[in-house]
Formats: structure tokens, C-alpha cells, sequence
């Protein structure tokens, strides 16, 4: 088991402490946020681009092939009812001069992102009040 604690940064910023890092939140100023830092959704769909990123450019960094043109574009489509997100895609964009035999593994590569297969197999989730121990 690890642990990840959440504590408020005052107002509508909500923080996260895990392994040495915080890792801060804040709403829109529509929302009633200062806009300080990215809201919560704005991270997890972020977690979901960058963990793709780190595969694809992993790749390329095992194979010596330079990255430093290769991007990653995600979009969001909402489901149909206008509720959340109902698809991403991932465009991975290289330049003309890459390896035209790598692109297929490419692909393969960012389907390796543990955040999406989280997704895909969704974890259990349980919330609840306990009383802090001093």
C-alpha cells in the first residue's frame, strides 16, 4: 500500500503530498478558484498524454533516435449527452525525416501508458470518514 495525502491549500486549492513531491490544484476563477495551478481534471488528463509521452519517447531514446520533434497532441471529445469525456486520441506527430518502419511501434509504445490501462481496468474505490489518530 502507498499513501497520498490531500490537504487544503486555502480557498478552493486542494494540494497532494506524495514521495517528496506537492503537488497543487486550484480551481478556475469561474469555478471560484484564483486559477494558481491546473484544476484536478485538467492533471488526470494530463497524467494520460505525459504517461504515453514517457513511453514514446523512451523509444526513441532506446533506439537513438532524436525526439526533441516529436510531440504528442491529445484530444478530448465529449460523450454525446455533453457529459465528461467519452474519447481520447493521441496524435503522435514525428517529422518527415523519422523512420517510417517505427511508427507502428510508436503506437505500441504509448498503449503501454499504465494510466490508461488503469483506466481500462478500472480500480475498486472506497471513501470514507475516519477519525485522525494524534
Amino acid at each position: 500500500m502507498s499513501s497520498m495525502v490531500i490537504t487544503s491549500g486555502g480557498g478552493k486549492k486542494v494540494n497532494a503530498e506524495y514521495r517528496g513531491f506537492t503537488i497543487e490544484t486550484d480551481q478556475s476563477v469561474k469555478n471560484g478558484g484564483e486559477a494558481s495551478a491546473p484544476e484536478p481534471f485538467t492533471l488526470f488528463l494530463a497524467s494520460i498524454g505525459t504517461c504515453a509521452g514517457i513511453y514514446v519517447y523512451s523509444f526513441c531514446e532506446q533506439r537513438g533516435i532524436p525526439s526533441e520533434n516529436i510531440r504528442l497532441v491529445q484530444h478530448h471529445f465529449k460523450k454525446e449527452d455533453g457529459r465528461g469525456i467519452g474519447k481520447i486520441t493521441i496524435d503522435i506527430e514525428v517529422p518527415p525525416d523519422f523512420p517510417e518502419k517505427y511508427y507502428d511501434a510508436l503506437v505500441k509504445s504509448a498503449n503501454l501508458c499504465a494510466v490508461k490501462k488503469h483506466i481500462q481496468d478500472a480500480p475498486e474505490f472506497e471513501v470514507m470518514t475516519r477519525v485522525r489518530q494524534s
